[in-house]
């Protein structure tokens, strides 16, 4: 034996060796699956957090969303600490990146890499964005009501547009389909007709993606989730016979596919970009047919991106009263339904609702209803006995995140006898979760229980099921929409009223573990049929033990204080046989 073992060894020294291949600094954290994210130990990710910022469609800092790398770092951190997240979408400027034809300016670029570098050293995911809303305000002139983002000067002038007007507006988002000016230069665009403004579009964005590529460092590359090509697309005017639906196919999609192609070329192959629908195509006021209906299966170099607002809250007039449970439960299956159908991942990159002005009393209704769309495509009513259907658990970022909420110093269209301070700073928009106090500390504008979520951020397996019950506020008043059925009543008596979820998944069997993010403060009582730890801070819920691939197995996880054992053993075999009855 001895002897055959010396032969071995020689004859290993002299045959001929496989190199070893050092793995990929640069290489992307979270992938496309199928309809799911995917990290690098094949669990399924859930990406929740915020955009960063609306301040890149503001003059004051230079169309970035902060004023320096410091300034970003005290908003990552406090995105971190006050809700948990592990994304952000962060907005980029055309106008501040090209304010000369032809010229970009790297300057601006080293400041957007270094604050995208701030949210990725902190472990966020980032997702490039691509912004414009009504195309670019230098089709405003410096008396309007509104004005825009996006397209530099030097193109709009080429465009000798007509007179803005909106006419008789009450919301600036009006100015799409009424203010003529931002309809003709939106069109222009899509047909690249008056500076090949298209095919500008497409050099310039190669140019940011490439510089972005060389001077983010490998692993601040490594969190660079993707890329959104174009914020909120739409026509401007339709052809004679075209409609959305022709429009995407026809229009919106080759635009797609040849950002692709800059994407591929200037060294993102491996991240998806995330494209968005036609602007109404989920809206709940006007809606169109959309949702890239002709497109065939678009995963896994696209992700299927949506927004939604709840227009009708927001109008004041055509919903009366608070969002009560399951008010948008529909719009977001649809969302989950069209991306399914599609072969791609969903992710809603805007959500929210105004926090001052007419209809603000609704904000804290509606943000939670959107909060239980994005958790389950059921309404609290119907989880329990429907959870069977409860489908994936959507990734989303909210807008949005601005620490200089009502501390802005924008010269509206350059006028400055219209210094806007208040709110967002932009088009009389409010919506930022977070503002600083005049000591510069971070707080949260929204109540806590909202933000602070539990989610799964990494599924060792697939998703079955997910409910959180946050029982946030409206004012003093808890909104408790998920009740625990009275035919589990240790269930019952282990939530006891307070705050809950509960995860129910098929394991992998890969060993990896299952995480859950935490609220900061939570209790932390678990009833699990797997093994679990809590990190040492309570933000970290890890599930493991889950053995043979294809089991289902179940987490409920509470704020309250732990019953007895006996209650906590109860209270396990009732979520068995329900977890079984439901999924076998």
């Amino acid at each position: 034996m001895r002897t055959l073992a010396v032969v071995g060894v020689v004859l290993a020294l002299l045959l001929p060796t496989e190199p070893v291949l050092a793995a990929d600094a640069s290489a992307p954290l979270v992938t496309v699956d199928g309809t799911r994210f995917v990290d690098s130990h094949g669990r399924e990710v859930v990406l929740r957090g915020f955009n960063v910022s609306g301040e890149v469609k503001l003059a004051e800092k230079g169309g970035l969303p902060f004023g320096s790398a410091a300034d970003a770092r005290t908003p990552a951190l406090a995105m971190r600490n006050l809700t948990n997240a592990n994304s952000v979408r962060f907005l980029l400027s055309w106008a501040a990146a090209e304010p000369t034809r032809g010229v970009i300016d790297t300057t601006y670029l080293a400041k957007v890499a270094e604050q995208a570098g701030v949210f990725a050293d902190l472990g966020f995911e980032v997702l490039l964005d691509f912004h414009q809303d009504l195309f670019s305000r230098y089709l405003f002139n410096s008396g309007s009501w509104y004005t825009g983002d996006g397209a530099p000067q030097w193109l709009v002038q080429a465009g000798a547009y007509p007179q803005e007007s909106c006419g008789i507006c009450v919301t600036w988002g009006q100015n799409i389909t009424q203010n003529a000016a931002v309809q003709q230069a939106t069109y222009d665009f899509w047909h690249n007709r008056i500076l090949t403004e298209r095919d500008a579009f497409l050099a310039y964005a190669k140019q940011v993606l490439v510089y972005l590529r060389a001077n983010l460092g490998d692993a601040r590359f490594a969190r660079m989730l993707g890329v959104n090509p174009f914020n909120e697309p739409f026509a401007g005017t339709y052809d004679s016979g075209q409609n959305s639906r022709t429009w995407e196919r026809d229009v919106l999609w080759p635009f797609y596919v040849q950002f692709r192609g800059v994407m591929d070329a200037a060294g993102w192959a491996e991240r998806p970009a995330f494209v968005e629908p036609n602007l109404f195509w989920n809206g709940n006021v006007s809606q169109q047919a959309g949702g890239f209906l002709d497109s065939g299966a678009i995963g896994p170099r696209y992700v299927f991106n949506s927004h939604f607002y709840d227009q009708q809250a927001i109008s004041g007039v055509l919903m009366w009263g608070k969002a009560t449970d399951g008010q948008e439960s529909d719009d977001f299956a649809a969302i989950r339904d069209r991306a399914a159908a599609l072969s791609a991942p969903a992710f809603v990159s805007e959500f929210g609702h105004p926090l001052t002005g007419y209809t603000s009393d609704k904000a804290p209704s509606v943000d939670k209803a959107m909060y239980q769309g994005l958790d389950s495509r059921l309404p609290g009513a119907q989880w329990w006995t429907g959870v069977a259907t409860s489908g994936p658990v959507l990734s989303g970022t909210q807008w949005q995140w601005d620490i200089y909420s009502g501390r802005h110093h924008e010269l509206m269209n350059g006028n400055a006898d219209k210094v806007q301070t208040a709110g967002d700073g932009w088009n009389g928009e409010d919506f930022s979760a977070v503002a600083l106090d005049d000591a510069g500390t971070a707080y949260l504008r929204q109540d806590a229980r909202l933000l602070d979520r539990v989610y799964p951020a990494a599924v060792a397996g697939r998703t079955l099921a997910f409910v959180y019950e946050d029982r946030s506020r409206d004012g003093t008043s808890p909104m408790s929409w998920t009740p625990v059925p009275s035919r589990l009543p240790n269930v019952t008596t282990t939530v006891n009223g307070s705050r809950y979820a509960v995860l129910v998944w098929r394991s992998g069997g890969d060993g990896a573990a299952t995480e859950v993010k935490l609220p900061a403060g939570f209790r932390n009582t678990v009833v699990a049929d797997v093994t679990y730890a809590i990190a040492a801070d309570g933000r970290t819920l890890s599930l493991t033990g889950g053995g043979t691939a294809g089991v289902v197995h179940f987490a409920l996880i509470t704020d309250a204080v732990a019953p007895s054992a006996t209650v906590l053993a109860a209270a396990r075999t009732e979520l068995s046989g329900w977890a079984a009855a439901a999924f076998g």
